[in-house]
C-alpha cells in the first residue's frame, strides 16, 4: 500500500509591496529681489515699478513706487512727516519732481540770450514818498 501524501496547505502571506521612498523635494534657492538684498544689508531702497499715462492727455500720469521700511525711516529722519509710509514717500517724490523742474527751468533761463531774459525790477521805499527802482 502506498501511502498518499497529504497535501499541506501552506499559508501564503501576501508579498509586501515596498512603499516608494518619500523624499522631500529639494528646495532650490529663489533669487532674491533687489529690495530683499538691500533690506538684508540695512540699506534704503526705492524703485519705480510702473508708469501710467493718460492716453487722452499724455502729460498726465502716475508712478507706482515700491520701497522698503529702511527708506521710509531715512525720510522720516530727514524731516518728512505723514499719516503713513505712502504719504511720506509721496512727499519725497513730489520734492524730487519739483527739484527736477526747478533745475530744468534754471538751465533754460541761463541759456536764454540776455535780451530775452525777463527783467526783474526791485522797488525800495526810501521814505518821503520816494521809491528807488533798480
Amino acid at each position: 500500500m502506498v501511502a498518499k501524501k497529504k497535501a499541506v496547505k501552506k499559508k501564503v502571506e501576501p508579498k509586501k509591496v515596498k512603499k516608494p521612498r518619500v523624499t522631500k523635494p529639494k528646495l532650490t534657492p529663489v533669487d532674491k529681489s533687489a529690495k530683499d538684498i538691500a533690506t538684508e544689508k540695512g540699506e534704503p531702497w526705492v524703485s519705480v515699478m510702473r508708469v501710467e499715462l493718460d492716453p487722452e492727455n499724455i502729460g498726465n500720469g502716475a508712478f507706482e513706487l515700491d520701497f522698503n521700511t529702511i527708506f521710509v525711516a531715512r525720510l522720516y529722519k530727514a524731516g518728512y512727516k505723514g499719516k503713513d509710509d505712502y504719504e511720506i514717500v509721496d512727499q519725497w517724490f513730489t520734492d524730487v519732481c519739483r527739484n527736477v523742474v526747478q533745475e530744468n527751468f534754471e538751465q533754460w533761463e541761463a541759456n536764454q540770450p540776455y535780451e530775452a531774459r525777463p527783467r526783474v525790477m526791485d522797488k525800495k521805499d526810501i521814505g518821503d514818498g520816494k521809491t528807488e527802482v533798480s
